[in-house]
Order: structure tokens, then C-alpha cells, then sequence
């Protein structure tokens, strides 16, 4: 599963992985000077970290308990998923919905040069 995440993250347009924050797996969009992070793969936790639309949808995940509140990102609806509980079909959709979402938060300039999506 972990292999078909950091596939598609790698796969979207615009993104690239870097290592940072110990060994984790950070996908980012846009140039490397103004990326901004969509997805965070762990390789010592079995959890993806991704941005929701909005609030109110992290909010409900959380109070469902589909997800976590995202470690050290407590504001702006950053989730976790745990790979054992979730379907990697649910998890693709959501690595997508916060590759869209942060990409649209990028400025109009950062866009413009980024391959259509």
C-alpha cells in the first residue's frame, strides 16, 4: 500500500518528494522555493497526512473516527489515516483532495507555470 501512495502522490502534476522531518516522506507542489506540502508519508509511523478541503470535513473525520488530528499541523484540517484501517482506494481520493486543495491555495503566479492538472 505504501508503495501505491508514494506512486501517486509522485505522480501528480507538479509534485515532487523530498525526505525531511527525520525520515519521513514529504510530497510538496509547486516550485521547490514555493512548494507547499499536500502529503506526509512516515516510513516509522503506518500513517498518511493530508490536507481536507476544510475544516468541517477534518473535523468529521476526526469525530467519526476515520482519522486523527495530524501531529504538529493542528490548524487548516490536516488529518491522519492509519494504512491498516483504511482503504487504499479512500486514501488515493484523499491524497488527491489535498494535492487539488493545496494547489489552488498556491498563488495565481505559482500556478500558472504548474502542468494542467
Amino acid at each position: 500500500m505504501r508503495s501505491a501512495l508514494n506512486d501517486h502522490a509522485a505522480s501528480l502534476p507538479g509534485a515532487f518528494m523530498v525526505v525531511q522531518w527525520g525520515d519521513a516522506h514529504v510530497y510538496k507542489v509547486g516550485p521547490p522555493e514555493k512548494a507547499k506540502v499536500f502529503a506526509i508519508l512516515g516510513l516509522q509511523v503506518n500513517r498518511v497526512t493530508v490536507k481536507c478541503q476544510d475544516t468541517d470535513t477534518a473535523d468529521f473525520l476526526i469525530e467519526i473516527g476515520a482519522a486523527e488530528r495530524a501531529k504538529y499541523l493542528p490548524r487548516g484540517g490536516w488529518v491522519s489515516f492509519d494504512l491498516n484501517d483504511t482503504a487504499l482506494d479512500d486514501l488515493l481520493v484523499r491524497i488527491d483532495t489535498s494535492y487539488d486543495t493545496v494547489r489552488a491555495g498556491l498563488t495565481k503566479a505559482v500556478r500558472a507555470d504548474l502542468p494542467p492538472r
